[in-house]
């Protein structure tokens, strides 16, 4: 999303440099817990058609994700608890921001089926390759992607004149072109990496 790097790269970069001996009781583990605890205020907020209080709680949520990630890098904080919290935490908030959407009538139901399944499928795939020892690499859209998801949620969250209607929408379905491709990608990069190793011998 706009306010954090690509929520693919920050995974990557979590599942490496762990720090055994740092404590889960730190800033960044608490700033993604917070996460984690305020979303049912946001589908609250969203819900109960508190527009401006949801487009500010989605705001400060996804600066938490930046901090987190940001900090657990440069203090060297990184913890298993924190590579499994965080994109549990990213995960959630935009699938209750895409259904909450979906509720209250501003978004066709397709577009979340296609981001969601894509999220989901592509996170699902990475972890069993990753149980196999395989490490998939993080796109290179990755970045795009979550930036423009997050513009999208946040221009339909946000109380605009009828006129952004359209405006808002393209940005929208920019979000869902590029994840389905970058979604594709995977699966390509992927689909070719294993069938390196198997050439290799490996």
């Amino acid at each position: 999303m706009g306010v954090k790097n690509s929520q693919d790269a920050q995974n990557q970069s979590h599942a490496t440099d762990v720090n055994p001996e740092v404590s889960n009781w730190n800033l960044p583990n608490i700033l993604t817990s917070v996460r984690i605890l305020f979303i049912p205020l946001f589908v609250w907020l969203v819900l109960g058609g508190h527009d401006w209080w949801a487009f500010g709680c989605f705001v400060l949520l996804m600066i938490t994700d930046k901090l987190d990630g940001d900090i657990a890098r440069s203090r060297g904080l990184v913890t298993n608890f924190g590579k499994i919290a965080d994109p549990i935490a990213d995960k959630a908030l935009m699938t209750a921001a895409f259904v909450c959407l979906n509720i209250i009538g501003v978004l066709p139901v397709w577009v979340t089926v296609l981001i969601l399944v894509r999220e989901f499928g592509i996170t699902i795939w990475r972890f069993v390759l990753l149980r196999q020892g395989k490490v998939v690499p993080a796109s290179q859209g990755g970045k795009l992607k979550t930036a423009l998801q997050t513009l999208a949620v946040a221009l339909y969250l946000c109380p605009l004149p009828s006129w952004m209607d359209l405006p808002s929408f393209i940005v929208m379905i920019a979000a869902v072109i590029v994840t389905v491709v970058t979604g594709i990608q995977y699966l390509v990069d992927g689909y070719k990496e294993n069938k390196a190793g198997h050439a290799n011998g490996r």
